[in-house]
C-alpha cells in the first residue's frame, strides 16, 4: 500500500549553523501499514538530488524493502525541492543568505515527524544510499537507543577529503555558467547543468563500466546517448540552487558534529548501539571501501559487505536490477531476520 505524499510542518528551526529557518516543511511519503505496536518502521532517507518518487522503486513486495512487512517512511531531504529548499524559500536565495541544513538538522526533524505524526519512538531500521547513508549513520550516533539496525549503502560517517574535492569540481562546472552572478543564478543555467552531469558521470561510474559499455544494459544506444539522457537530463530537471545547497550539506558532514560528541569522530562511532551493515561499492570512486573499513573497528556491532560490482557508486542504487540488487536484498533480509 502506497500512501499519499504529505507535508510535516516543522515550524521555525534553529539549525546547527546557528541560523534560523522559518516555516520549515518536510515532505514525506509512506508505504505499507503501521503495526498496532508501531514496531515495524523502516526509515529510508533520500540521496543527493533525489526525491521520493526517484527512490521508491526499491520498495516492493518481496523486494529490498517489503511494504507488506514494514511500514516504510521516505523523508525528502532538505534541499531536494520538495522539502524546504532554496527553490521554495522566499526571498530568492543567494549563497550568502540561505540557511543551510546539516545532516543532523535533517535527522532531528525526521525524528520529530516520526514521533509527532506516527507516535513512533523506535525504528526497526534506517536504510540509506549515498547521502541517505550519511543520514542513517547520523541516526545511529545521535539517537542510539531509538534505532535497532542501520544500513549504509555506498555512504560513510563523514565526507572524506577526496570526496570533498570531487564535489568542488561539480560545483565549479555548475557555477561556470554565465547565469551565475553575485552568488546566485539569474536564470536556469542549462550549460552549467549539462557540464555538471558530464563531470558527475566520470565519477559515479567505474572505469570498467565504460570499458565494457554497461550503459547498453539500461537502454542507451551509445556513450553520447548515455551522457545526454542519463546524466545531463538527470540534472536539467533539478533546480540549480537546490543542487548547490545539498552539496554544501554533503561536504560539511561528519557524525561528530552533534554537540554531544564535540567533534570527536571516534566517540560518535562508538556511541552507535545499533547493528550496522556497511555495503560500499568495490568500484565506487568517492565513497571508498577503505572509509568504511576504517570505521568498522570503532562500531560495537558492525559488518562490512562490499558490493562486488562494476557499476561504481550506482551499484548501491541498482535500478537496473541484476546481481547488485539481489546482493543488497539478500544482505538486508538477513539483517532484518536477526
Amino acid at each position: 500500500m502506497t500512501n499519499p505524499a504529505a507535508i510535516f510542518e516543522a515550524g521555525d528551526l534553529r539549525l546547527s549553523s546557528g541560523a534560523t529557518y522559518r516555516g520549515a516543511r518536510l515532505s514525506y511519503r509512506t508505504y505499507g501499514k503501521l503495526s498496532p505496536a508501531r514496531d515495524n518502521v523502516v526509515l529510508y532517507p533520500t540521496s543527493y538530488s533525489a526525491q521520493h518518487l526517484d527512490t521508491e522503486w526499491l520498495i516492493e513486495p518481496d523486494g529490498i524493502l517489503d511494504p507488506t512487512r514494514w511500514f516504510v517512511v521516505i523523508p525528502d531531504m532538505f534541499g531536494n525541492g520538495l522539502s524546504a529548499s532554496p527553490s521554495n524559500t522566499a526571498p530568492p536565495w543567494d549563497g550568502s543568505r540561505y540557511p543551510h541544513f546539516s545532516i543532523l538538522d535533517n535527522v532531528r526533524v525526521q525524528r520529530r515527524l516520526l514521533r509527532e505524526v506516527f507516535g513512533v519512538a523506535r525504528l526497526k531500521m534506517v536504510y540509506g544510499w549515498s547521502m541517505g547513508g550519511m543520514q542513517a549513520y547520523q541516526w545511529g550516533a545521535s539517537f542510539p537507543d531509538e534505532v535497532e539496525r542501520v544500513v549504509v549503502v555506498c555512504g560513510a560517517a563523514r565526507c572524506a577529503r577526496h570526496n570533498y574535492v570531487f564535489l568542488e569540481g561539480v560545483k565549479a562546472a555548475l557555477t561556470a555558467d554565465p547565469a551565475w552572478r553575485d552568488g546566485r543564478f539569474e536564470r536556469k543555467p542549462e550549460r552549467g547543468l549539462r557540464a555538471m552531469g558530464r563531470v558527475y558521470a566520470g565519477w559515479a561510474m567505474s572505469q570498467a563500466f565504460y570499458r565494457d559499455e554497461l550503459w547498453r544494459q539500461v537502454g542507451f544506444s551509445s556513450l553520447e546517448d548515455y551522457l545526454v539522457g542519463g546524466w545531463e537530463g538527470n540534472f536539467l530537471r533539478r533546480h540549480a540552487e537546490d543542487l548547490l545547497a545539498q552539496i554544501h550539506t554533503w561536504q560539511h558532514f561528519s557524525i561528530a558534529d552533534d554537540p554531544a560528541f564535540a567533534g570527536d569522530f571516534e566517540a560518535a562511532l562508538r556511541a552507535i548501539r545499533a547493528e550496522v551493515l556497511l555495503m560500499p561499492g568495490r568500484t565506487d570512486l568517492y565513497f571508498r571501501v577503505e572509509d568504511n573499513a576504517d570505521e568498522l573497528p570503532r562500531l560495537a556491532r558492525g559488518r562490512l559487505a562490499p558490493i562486488e560490482s562494476d557499476w561504481g557508486h550506482r551499484a548501491g542504487n541498482p535500478v537496473h536490477r541484476g546481481a547488485d540488487w539481489a546482493f543488497i536484498r539478500e544482505q538486508v533480509r538477513a539483517l532484518l531476520e536477526r
